[in-house]
């Protein structure tokens, strides 16, 4: 198995092709690429107009990944993601669905009703599908990137906490700066001829993924990640916090994100890098406390301030 620096270069090369095209959101771009190389999946949120599409799509491109594409709305049927049987010369012949890809992109993912939603966490979950009986494998690299759009509430059916649960991260994407701005204005003309090129092999990513299995993490990093989330479940202000699958998903972007720093031993940097992608969707805060203004992000921030790194 090649090194933990030799991986690092090479995600490292991943980054910066991807941030060819995409201005000032590189902390974004390495939580999704921790995310992918983590084996799950990841939610971002954010306004329209902040490159999410692009920036799934440069992603892919750069890893040497399959990429496709749905747009949830209100009529999307559970066949349109996963495929069907349709009659052809008198005999049934399974069509694949988009979601037979290795990065997926959900547009809107909370715009579909609920049973569509159930057939695509069913495949994030399992990664496969069962239609009429007959279960279908999805590529060992099927990973979904969805989005929500945090301001339009009409025509929404929102995700329950068990159905966001599901995603290993979920990574807010904010504005860019005001110089970010001018720089993006100043590439707008210049885009469409920018293409993201491939700098790295569908071979090469299964194994990178195979080697942030082989991260080494301390025992006492593990206590930590033990701690912070014991700490969400008793934060005053918390009715919910996080469950030993936000103690996972923390260990597991963690060790990628060492990875990508071309580390094979992850350290509490590592763990506070990824604490908001893995923890912030899983904290539910007391009715009071959201009318009071509290956010999920904030209470992250007071447990990693409270609780001391080894």
């Amino acid at each position: 198995m090649a090194s933990a620096s030799l991986f690092g270069e090479l995600l490292s090369r991943v980054i910066e092709e991807v941030s060819r095209v995409i201005v000032g959101q590189r902390r974004v771009i390495e939580l999704v690429l921790a995310t992918i190389l983590a084996g799950g999946h990841a939610l971002l949120e954010g306004v329209p107009g902040v490159a999410k599409t692009t920036m799934a799509k440069a992603l892919a491109r750069a890893l040497g990944l399959e990429f496709k594409r749905i747009q949830f709305v209100p009529d999307l049927l559970p066949s349109d993601v996963t495929g069907t049987y349709v009659l052809r010369d008198g005999r049934f012949e399974f069509v694949k669905g988009p979601v037979f890809t290795e990065i997926l992109l959900v547009d809107e993912i909370n715009r579909a009703p609920p049973k569509t939603q159930a057939a695509l966490l069913q495949a994030m979950q399992e990664r496969e599908v069962t239609i009429l009986g007959v279960t279908h494998k999805l590529p060992e690299l099927f990973t979904v990137i969805a989005t929500m759009n945090p301001v339009e509430y009409e025509g929404v059916y929102p995700l329950s906490e068990a159905q966001v649960d599901r995603f290993l991260s979920k990574i807010r994407v904010d504005y860019p700066t005001i110089e970010e701005t001018v720089e993006i204005i100043d590439r707008s003309w210049v885009a469409e001829e920018m293409p993201v090129n491939p700098v790295a092999t569908r071979d090469e990513v299964a194994r990178a993924r195979a080697a942030v299995r082989g991260v080494h993490i301390d025992r006492n990093i593990k206590y930590y990640i033990a701690l912070i989330v014991e700490e969400t479940r008793r934060h005053p202000s918390v009715a919910l916090g996080a469950s030993p699958r936000g103690a996972i998903a923390l260990a597991r972007l963690a060790s990628a994100a060492a990875l990508i720093e071309g580390r094979d031993y992850v350290v509490p940097d590592d763990v506070k890098k990824v604490a908001h992608a893995a923890l912030d969707h899983r904290v539910i805060l007391k009715p009071e406390a959201r009318l009071s203004g509290l956010t999920p992000e904030r209470v992250v921030d007071e447990v990693l301030e409270r609780v001391e790194p080894p």
